[in-house]
């Protein structure tokens, strides 16, 4: 099995003093996804939670709604019985009567979740289900914890200080998953595919906190999944604010402590009183 770190010596350098020393590093490593035999994406990704991987991929892409439309995730075997499994290649065979995503061969990499899409348009999947008919709330207090309780679930990132995590909470802040990988869309993907593999999907009455920006592809991921909240520490894009509003998402950004500034959706969010929020609910600063 493909690992999740690497070792690798380096030179430490502080001041005047450098010493040589073992550093771990996040692994980041291909992996292609065939869908019956046929090779469909190739993306990077930290290795682990591959099948997720895979199954949350098909989610986005609005291929699968439930753990029934997959007959099947396997590793690929090598090219010669004395290589075993390859670690790098698995196959989903969809169920009778699920019909397939058109084929695109496209090659997505660590840092970007629509790449080789042909226009916007397509980016835009019909999603099962709409977020903006989920009447769930939560409290100012209840996401402020939310980064910190993200944060210490990042196991690998303790290790090496490059992965990017996405977690799942409730509307009370309780953790339901978290996963990390060097793709911020990844471990979105991946928490999807867990949430399908254990027919949770739709995802009503959570929340998706993010580790890193809110970019369009995550707004995406969170809306084909049923995700009413999606937060994050730092900025979404324009045009992850347009398509939260367009589809009744409440988008959070520059979360941090108690401040957070409201993009989308603020009916959503209760308000703790203080000076500087009104009658009307959460302050939408830009």
């Amino acid at each position: 099995m493909s690992r999740v770190t690497v070792k690798r010596r380096i030179l430490r350098v502080k001041d005047t003093a450098h010493t040589s020393r073992i550093d771990s590093l996040a692994a980041e490593e291909p992996l292609e996804i065939r869908l019956g035999g046929t090779p469909l994406t190739v993306t990077m990704r930290t290795p682990g939670d591959d099948f997720d991987l895979a199954a949350g991929f098909l989610v986005s892409e609005g291929a699968v709604g439930s753990s029934d439309d997959i007959a099947t995730i396997r590793y690929c075997a090598g090219a010669t019985a004395d290589d075993g499994n390859t670690y790098n290649v698995l196959d989903v065979r969809l169920a009778p009567g699920v019909t397939a995503p058109e084929p695109r061969n496209f090659y997505t990499t660590s840092s970007c979740g629509v790449c080789g899409k042909a226009s916007l348009e397509a980016v835009r999947t019909v999603a099962r289900w709409s977020a903006a008919d989920d009447p769930v709330e939560v409290s100012q207090r209840t996401v402020a914890t939310l980064p910190d309780r993200l944060r210490a679930a990042q196991r690998v990132f303790d290790r090496t200080g490059g992965l990017h995590a996405a977690g799942l909470f409730t509307a009370d802040g309780e953790p339901l998953c978290v996963r990390e990988d060097v793709g911020r869309h990844n471990a979105v993907d991946k928490l999807l595919g867990w949430a399908l593999r254990n027919d949770r999907l739709p995802l009503r009455g959570t929340v998706l906190m993010v580790s890193g920006r809110a970019s369009f592809e995550l707004v995406q991921k969170a809306v084909m999944g049923g995700v009413p909240v999606l937060a994050a520490v730092s900025a979404p894009s324009s045009l992850a604010a347009e398509l939260a509003a367009e589809e009744g998402l409440t988008l959070i950004g520059f979360l941090r402590g108690d401040s957070m500034n409201v993009y989308t959706g603020e009916r959503r969010l209760n308000v703790t009183p203080s000076a500087g929020y009104g009658s009307a609910g959460a302050r939408t600063t830009g």
